[in-house]
């Protein structure tokens, strides 16, 4: 199951996934300028969220709490023919 290519790129989905919605809560506690981002801080945070998703994702490969995976939109479009 963990070596399959289907597994890596939902492996990666969820790890983009979660960066980006780390992202946005960073940014949410105030009004948003560009220019003022802490791009360093803020990509690291996101960084780090990436990397605790893969590791879980790697230690706990299976559906959570014994219910079937649920197929992310993205992955389920990308391996329909």
């Amino acid at each position: 199951m963990m070596f399959t290519r289907a597994y890596w790129q939902d492996l990666a989905d969820r790890a983009l996934r979660t960066a980006a919605q780390t992202l946005i809560a960073a940014w949410a506690g105030g009004q948003v300028n560009l220019l003022d981002i802490d791009w360093a801080q803020s990509l690291g945070l996101a960084g780090g969220a990436a990397l605790v998703s893969v590791v879980s994702s790697i230690a706990f490969p299976g559906p959570v709490g014994g219910r079937p995976a649920e197929e992310s939109y993205v992955g389920k479009r990308r391996r329909e023919p």
